[in-house]
């Protein structure tokens, strides 16, 4: 098992158990996705954790793909559906390198709290592009660390060294909004609820039908 999915498996449980930092914030992203969502949309969630956000869209939405490296948070992802009735959600142990979906499968593509977690953000982003169909919309909500204050820089290193972080990308807002347009997409919606929070996100694929 990769490191950062030891790290994952290892707070799972605890991770599960922790109440949203923010919920009027968390509450706002999911109003604002939930926009987006249609009945008949399929939908992919990469980094999904123990499953809420995917339980709550799961009911606006046709079918969700959510996968995350974790087997501990799919477990309870599992669990939290059964619980909650939910039947159209398809939980995996995968990555988004080893994730097999055709080009064009999906709707809506969820990336959140995860781009700062991966080594290769420009590829991931890439490969999201390629799994939405023309017009799709990816959301994402990342820490963008590059914004922040200096000494939380300097954390970040350090706190993986010592095994009490996972992997940590930093990068700025600007950074992370020119990876998405490298990428072809558009951005559609973009909002920070406050100084060194996440940035939330909606990038919109190109619509090339009819042309």
């Amino acid at each position: 098992m990769a490191p950062s999915a030891e790290f994952w498996d290892r707070i799972a449980e605890r991770y599960a158990k922790k109440p949203v930092a923010d919920e009027a914030t968390y509450q706002k992203k999911l109003a604002i996705t939930r926009d987006y969502l249609r009945p008949e949309m399929d939908v992919f969630e990469f980094g999904c954790g123990t499953g809420s956000t995917a339980i709550t869209h799961a009911p606006h939405v046709r079918h969700i793909d959510a996968i995350d490296i974790s087997p501990k948070m799919i477990e309870i992802a599992q669990g939290k559906a059964a619980v909650a009735g939910i039947d159209n959600i398809t939980f995996r142990v995968s990555s988004i390198e080893q994730f097999a979906a055709a080009d064009a499968s999906y709707d809506v593509v969820l990336g959140l709290s995860i781009l700062h977690l991966v080594k290769n953000r420009q590829e991931i982003i890439s490969r999201v592009q390629r799994l939405l169909k023309p017009g799709g919309i990816f959301v994402t909500s990342t820490a963008c660390i590059g914004d922040a204050q200096r000494y939380l820089r300097f954390m970040v290193p350090l706190g993986r060294l010592l095994g009490l972080m996972p992997l940590l990308r930093v990068f700025t807002t600007d950074e992370l909004v020119k990876a998405m347009t490298d990428a072809g997409f558009t951005i559609d919606h973009q909002w920070q609820p406050g100084e060194n929070k996440a940035l939330f996100m909606v990038a919109v694929k190109p619509d090339y039908q009819g042309e």
